[in-house]
């Protein structure tokens, strides 16, 4: 008997910690860990203890006797990546390295960020010995979560559970939250600064990245990272208009995103509202007239970059047609996980269903055509396909932080080892651009929290000389709001239905 990593798979490795025969690979410090599409475990090796269920922050593992029929495929996914023989004897991970204070505290650090890689960071932080750590977290907005909440796809329920870990870590007694503070509008980075030790920013990647072609600006083209934010109910993205009208829409780019954007277009009306999308996407999406999605990659498959198992569960949504063309996907991979994905695009059914998505490889957009607003896309070979919406999904960029250095290029903020100067740091996305699952910002934040402690205990951070004035909500807003959502969602037979709009979260908070 063996468990089995399924799809929704964070890999924060909390499962491989636990592990007591070495069966989960690969772990940190291992070739592959922190690019790794998911973790995998060696069923010549389990023992089926279940220490890894427990540990497992988002409900990814299932023994394979009691695995729900749509997780079957990934006793397939995880036997490829053991393809290789050499995975299977990976030595036992050293064990980490306890973060250690020399000096005498208080060490008072502000944390900006409540998304996965904050929570992480508040965690490293308070596990720091030898010294008492104070955190001050805050965030612009009142809802915490980060991408999480405005990024995770609505019925991605199970990896919406590490909203729940990163609650727990902003609620414990050495951590004081302020929600509703935009850091350099609201208060200073001065300020910060002044009240503490130091200041961490892990405000992620929170822009689209362009495509620099001609037509890009036309009504009815857009980024899947505003498309996303509509539909997930990011206040700043709650009042965009989306163009449903059209049969076709094009996303360009194949990534997890542009899966979850492909999806969530073509889905019925029943499979949204069983999900927490915001209300003005989900009434929108059950008008909209799309039928078809054209999933268009510049490259081969063998360089897709959608994971195996968003495929997989991709080809389980019920009345989707899923069809790609045998002449683009001729292509072979010595990576296993890569050869199966390509061996699952040759085994798309096709079909003529109502709802349908095709992948498209080897084409690169030129232009957008259309006068007044898109009606297709115009590519190098001279093909054009007709389109009433165009999606860009071809990456995240994170926006110049105040106070910062900011490489526009890369759009992250330049650091060694998440450290910017002294007494600034980084951790992320916004620290080494959009790579990596939500656990990759685990050992991401670790190492920028060894680099601030290093640096305490050298006594090259100034002491704080100021206290931080009183701004923001606390986390009891937060919980006002949380309520409102999920009783609204009961009445309405939803997980939550959400408060897009700052002057209902207000309403719910009581000011």
């Amino acid at each position: 008997m063996t468990h089995v990593i399924t799809g929704s798979c964070c890999n924060d490795a909390a499962c491989v910690v636990v592990c007591p025969v070495n069966c989960i690979h690969p772990a940190p410090g291992e070739p592959g860990f922190g690019t790794a599409e998911m973790l995998y475990i060696d069923d010549a090796s389990c023992i089926d203890c279940g220490a890894c269920v427990d540990a497992c922050p988002v409900d990814a593992i299932a023994p394979d006797y009691d695995m729900d029929p749509i997780d079957e495929p990934f006793l397939a996914l995880n036997n490829a990546w053991y393809a290789l023989p050499e995975r299977s004897s990976y030595a036992a991970p050293p064990r980490e390295a306890v973060l250690a204070a020399t000096r005498p505290g208080p060490l008072k650090v502000a944390v900006v960020g409540t998304g996965p890689t904050g929570g992480y960071v508040v965690d490293a932080l308070l596990a720091v010995r030898g010294v008492k750590v104070e955190v001050t977290v805050l965030d612009k907005m009142l809802t915490p979560g980060g991408l999480v909440r405005y990024g995770v796809a609505p019925d991605h329920l199970d990896t919406k559970n590490a909203a729940t870990v990163i609650e727990k870590t902003l609620k414990r007694q050495e951590v004081t939250v302020r929600l509703g503070v935009d850091v350099g509008t609201d208060i200073s980075l001065e300020e910060l600064t002044a009240s503490h030790h130091a200041v961490i920013f892990a405000t992620g990647s929170s822009e689209g990245r362009r495509l620099g072609i001609p037509g890009e600006d036309l009504p009815g083209s857009a980024s899947a990272v505003d498309f996303v934010g509509w539909y997930n109910g990011h206040p700043d993205q709650a009042d965009l208009d989306f163009d449903l009208t059209a049969d076709r829409a094009v996303v360009i780019g194949n990534g997890n995103v542009a899966l979850d954007v492909a999806r969530i277009l073509l889905a019925t009306p029943e499979v949204l509202a069983k999900s927490d999308i915001a209300t003005h996407a989900l009434d929108a999406l059950a008008d909209s007239k799309i039928r078809e999605v054209v999933l268009v990659g510049r490259r081969g498959p063998e360089h897709a970059a959608f994971t195996a198992g968003e495929l997989i569960g991709l080809m389980q949504v019920p009345g989707l047609g899923l069809s790609a063309r045998d002449e683009e996907i001729d292509a072979t991979s010595d990576d296993p996980i890569i050869a199966h994905k390509i061996q699952l695009l040759k085994s798309l059914p096709g079909g003529d269903d109502e709802r349908r998505l095709e992948f498209r490889f080897g084409l690169r957009p030129s232009e957008l055509l259309g006068d007044t607003m898109v009606r297709g896309v115009r590519f190098d070979d001279g093909e054009e396909m007709d389109a009433g919406l165009v999606l860009s999904a071809i990456g995240y960029r994170g926006r110049p932080v105040p106070g910062l250095p900011f490489d526009e290029l890369t759009g992250i903020v330049p650091h060694e080892g998440g450290r910017v100067a002294p007494g600034l740091y980084v951790a992320g996305w916004i620290k080494r651009g959009p790579s990596g699952g939500i656990g990759a910002n685990k050992w991401d934040a670790r190492e920028t929290v060894a680099a601030l402690v290093a640096d305490f205990d050298a006594g090259v951070l100034g002491e704080p000389t100021d206290k931080l004035r009183d701004v923001g909500f606390g986390m009891d807003a937060w919980s006002r709001i949380d309520a409102e959502e999920k009783a609204l969602g009961r009445a309405a037979g939803r997980p939550r239905i959400k408060l897009v709009d700052l002057v209902a979260q207000h309403s719910a908070i009581g000011g």
